[in-house]
């Protein structure tokens, strides 16, 4: 048997690598008739199960007409959508890593993890507040000091409510949750006193939950979390193709009629509705599409 020199064994190594990472994401949604979509399975009402156990919601419609638009920039006689489950923890990595071409849930735009992934156009504009039981008489910050507060891992959420509990000295106990569900259990059963997450993610708990009208979500606002749909970093012809398919829906009213769908009517499973009007603020990123992760922008 004859051996391949080792200098020209590491050469085609490197070219075979250099040739792997070229090849873009539309290369391979083309070849194989398939783009990978991540859902989640509990971020209601942009990405979670119905009653058949099939991914629904607000951002699953997005990425579905992102879907339909790629293929008819491939002109694709047909386009296979392939469905993984993501959470918090995991969406990142697999989006980066291939596994996942696009990740559709809550995820925010921040600088931190533009570092890893891209976003497509803002979508969603929210905060982070708190949600709590109306008995535990808790209005801001400083009536946690010393007390037990959950968030859910993974998420920019936790990330500012280490850094303001370690600002303010407040002594807090923070525990983390994979989902937003446990965390939300977690105040019900007493084992915290507020889970901190987006307030739209919250709406969507309090409205489900057995008694309603036993919780509060904070007035104060205490960050801006731009949602967009997570693309892989570096890819700029699948961005292109992305990102002109969410400002296509942008133009052309389906994003408001998406918006009207999820946020204003009754959605399954328990015809729930959120009553959750378009704020100024994402009427000015539908206007003025952008995916910048700058706070600032969307003030």
């Amino acid at each position: 048997m004859k051996f391949m020199p080792l200098v020209l064994a590491a050469t085609v190594t490197v070219i075979g690598m250099a040739a792997a990472h070229a090849e873009g994401r539309l290369d391979k949604i083309k070849s194989s008739g398939e783009i990978t979509l991540g859902y989640r399975d509990a971020s209601i009402p942009f990405s979670y199960l119905d009653d058949h156990q099939k991914p629904i919601g607000y951002s699953m419609d997005i990425c579905r007409n992102i879907a339909a638009a790629v293929k008819k920039d491939l002109k694709l006689a047909s386009l296979k959508i392939k469905e993984v489950p993501v959470t918090s923890s995991t969406r990142i990595p697999l989006v980066a890593n291939g596994t996942v071409d696009l990740s559709c849930g809550s995820a925010t735009n921040n600088a931190e993890r533009q570092q890893q992934v891209s976003f497509a156009p803002t979508t969603f504009v929210t905060a982070t507040r708190f949600a709590a039981l109306k008995s535990s008489k808790v209005k801001d910050l400083p009536d946690f000091k010393g007390k037990t507060v959950v968030s859910v891992s993974g998420t920019s959420n936790l990330r500012w409510l280490v850094q303001a509990n370690n600002d303010q000295k407040l002594g807090m106990k923070i525990i983390t949750a994979k989902d937003h569900p446990e965390a939300f259990l977690t105040v019900e059963s007493g084992r915290a006193s507020a889970f901190f997450m987006d307030d739209i993610l919250l709406a969507g708990l309090v409205a489900t939950s057995h008694v309603p009208k036993n919780w509060m979500i904070s007035k104060t606002a205490y960050t801006i979390e731009p949602y967009g749909i997570i693309e892989p970093k570096g890819d700029e012809a699948f961005k292109t193709a992305v990102d002109n398919a969410v400002k296509t829906m942008m133009k052309d009213g389906t994003l408001d009629r998406l918006y009207a769908k999820w946020f204003t009517k009754a959605i399954p499973p328990k015809n729930v509705n959120l009553n959750w009007a378009m704020t100024p603020e994402l009427k000015k990123v539908i206007a003025h599409p952008t995916d910048s992760p700058d706070p600032a922008v969307y003030k």
